[in-house]
């Protein structure tokens, strides 16, 4: 008779556990440092240098790659 009440206390013991831990670790004061620390760490907001360097490579890159294409045009104009 006194095994229903050991088994009611497991039970509980077995649905409180996760409920109290989702509980705890799901407060978003506990996070929202961490999560904006390390938000800035994998995205740094961009200075103006870098988005002007970017841009500069990107233009050398197309200008390069226009040269290249206006050489092999040559190249199979001469050809024909």
């Amino acid at each position: 008779m006194g095994t229903w009440i050991l088994e009611v206390a497991k039970m509980g013991m077995y649905l409180t556990f996760p409920v109290a831990l989702f509980h705890i670790f799901n407060q978003p004061e506990y996070f929202e440092e961490w999560v904006t620390k390390k938000k800035r760490e994998l995205y740094p907001p961009e200075s103006k240098n870098h988005h002007e360097e970017l841009q500069r490579a990107i233009r050398e890159h197309h200008q390069k790659h226009d040269e290249a294409m206006m050489r092999a045009m040559e190249e199979a104009e001469r050809r024909k």
